[in-house]
């Protein structure tokens, strides 16, 4: 009966174990973390860190909207010029980033906050490329 419970046990450790492993990066995952530029388009990244608020981070972004998590980014290719970047909805977050083709951007985003509060506070601000490659690296493709 004792080593019933130990197998038992066993398996309990490791379906956590197994539960918690990171999953492979896709292959567009992989693309956008090459940090290619486009010549005739801009690109910016919109990064959120491993450790923020565990909610969603709505986004008005050039062309649509996104909800981020924490760990994830968006890669963004367009037109250059003027692009404005804000939280959706009431947030009052925003940031516009006047852009040139062949050039890349980095947009940290925090979002304070928690599953049953919802989401408190939000920011959005340009950051430097070596932040920015770094951030990216550690987190997941949207």
């Amino acid at each position: 009966m004792k080593h019933k419970y130990l197998i038992l046990l066993n398996i309990f450790i490791l379906s956590l174990v197994t539960g918690c492993a990171q999953l492979p990066p896709t292959p567009a995952d992989i693309h956008a973390k090459k940090f290619e530029a486009l010549p005739d388009k801009a690109v910016i990244y919109i990064v959120r860190p491993l450790v923020d608020g565990n909610v969603h981070g709505p986004l008005s972004i050039p062309g649509g909207m996104i909800a981020t998590q924490p760990g994830t980014y968006y890669r963004w290719e367009g037109p250059p010029g003027t692009h404005h970047i804000s939280g959706a909805a009431a947030w009052g977050a925003s940031v516009t980033l006047q852009t040139k083709a062949g050039e890349i951007y980095f947009v940290e985003q925090i979002a304070t906050g928690d599953a049953r509060d919802g989401l408190k506070t939000m920011s959005l601000r340009r950051i430097d490329e070596a932040r920015g490659r770094r951030m990216v690296n550690q987190a997941s493709l949207l």
